[in-house]
């Protein structure tokens, strides 16, 4: 079972992702899913968030507890809901939006430029479908296939295409990103410990 939470301020199309999500997940990828939302007291420019919890098996607890998966898409959101986050969790941020604190624990950090990406393609509106796109890539946690499959009723139908766009600037960059990750890792020369050399039967220990 993993717990997934998208995170950001009103406005940004956060519950979209996780209506997104939940619908790619449970229609099209053959998975069990519940989604839940919750907004701040101002409800547009506040922090809000969508959360997904999918499952191989019936959902018995809508509700994410320790979520494996954060995205963040403001420096708010960040600020609230990445203590939640698991030890060993992934936290995804729009690198154009949030400004990462000095690391307290082991968690793996992915980041993309989502709302310049946006800006790219027309509309800063798009961003939170390119970090769909990139959050599909780097997690693995749905396939893309399903999630465009999911986008016909949750996006206008003018713009499904453009919608589309967004998602595949984000997915390729993520699969760029752990390209990069990959090659980095092949770069990086394994680590050896020292060890006493045996003594020879016999052998003294010098003084």
């Amino acid at each position: 079972m993993n717990e997934i939470r998208f995170s950001g301020f009103g406005g940004q199309g956060i519950i979209r992702q996780g209506l997104i999500l939940g619908k790619a997940l449970s229609l099209y990828d053959n998975k069990f899913a519940t989604m839940t939302q919750s907004f701040g007291p101002e409800a547009r420019g506040s922090a809000c968030s969508s959360q997904v919890v999918v499952s191989e098996e019936r959902v018995l607890y809508p509700y994410i507890t320790k979520p494996e998966v954060l995205v963040a898409m403001s420096q708010e959101a960040y600020e609230k809901y990445e203590p939640e986050l698991k030890d060993g969790g992934t936290l995804i941020i729009d690198t154009d939006l949030v400004r990462l604190k000095p690391a307290t624990r082991k968690i793996k950090i992915y980041g993309i430029p989502s709302t310049r990406f946006a800006e790219e393609i027309g509309n800063r509106i798009y961003a939170n479908l390119v970090m769909l796109g990139f959050f599909t890539a780097v997690t693995k946690v749905v396939s893309p296939e399903a999630i465009k499959k999911a986008l016909p009723g949750l996006v206008p139908s003018r713009y499904l295409d453009t919608n589309i766009k967004a998602f595949d600037k984000g997915y390729n960059f993520g699969l760029e990103t752990l390209e990069k990750e990959k090659e980095a890792k092949a770069k990086t020369p394994p680590t050896t410990e020292k060890t006493a050399k045996p003594k020879a039967k016999g052998e003294r220990t010098k003084k």
